[in-house]
């Protein structure tokens, strides 16, 4: 039998500036690294690309990485009608999803106090399928663009078989937390006068040059969106 979804919590409006917390998403360990700004919650989930979704059924954890894209206090993902993950998670089984973005390695002058620079959401909640062909239509755009921006508008769009060959769920932006770090090595008090080199390696995803596919049309060139890619 399937997990039953997590007891409900109060939380903000969509319009409230800040994710209340709850006993989910409070951060007890170190928490002066977290927040509960829901731009800033928006802001990692926007820049990241892959999710980690946790979920539980017949008493086996399972965590996937999937794609997704962000609407407004919606967060959609996608995928076959036959996918196990979403087969579970469209019957309301508890979810957690997860996104990390790795900032630099942080190098201190002990071993123990080695650490890295990173901007992290957790989200907690339930999913439901959507059926409105409009707002379906409207998240795989988000999907699209959200992986390569104004990407949709390039190419075509999903016919009616490829719609009906997709499920998409909804997993509403309510009971969440950012957790941030940033900034040099904290070494304990003794350990600074120690002659070791000690500081930060940021690191960063970037694009390389494109690679066109042979089967593409002569003379096509290569769109600004692909050239110019960021996140």
């Amino acid at each position: 039998m399937s997990t039953p979804p997590f007891p409900s919590s109060p939380s903000p409006s969509p319009s409230s500036p800040s994710l209340l917390p709850t006993p989910r998403t409070q951060v007890k360990r170190v928490p002066q690294r977290a927040s509960y700004d829901r731009q800033q919650v928006y802001a990692i989930l926007d820049e990241g690309l892959v999710c980690h979704l946790g979920f539980v059924v017949e008493g086996q954890p399972f965590v996937i990485p999937t794609a997704y894209g962000r609407l407004d206090d919606q967060v959609y993902i996608h995928g076959s009608p036959a996918s196990r993950m979403l087969k579970s998670l469209e019957q309301g089984v508890a979810v957690c999803l997860t996104v990390t973005l790795l900032d630099g390695l942080v190098l201190a002058r002990s071993a123990f106090h080695h650490s890295m620079n990173y901007r992290s959401v957790v989200l907690f909640g339930t999913a439901t399928r959507v059926d409105d062909a409009d707002e379906k239509m409207t998240a795989l755009k988000a999907f699209t663009d959200h992986v390569v921006r104004d990407r949709w508008d390039d190419v075509r769009p999903p016919n009616r078989q490829e719609l009906a060959g997709t499920l998409v769920l909804a997993l509403p932006i309510a009971e969440a937390s950012a957790k941030v770090r940033t900034g040099p090595p904290v070494d304990a008090a003794e350990d600074y006068a120690l002659p070791v080199w000690a500081g930060e390696i940021p690191l960063r995803l970037t694009a390389t040059t494109p690679v066109t596919d042979p089967k593409c049309s002569p003379g096509l060139e290569i769109p600004n969106h692909a050239i110019h890619y960021s996140r």
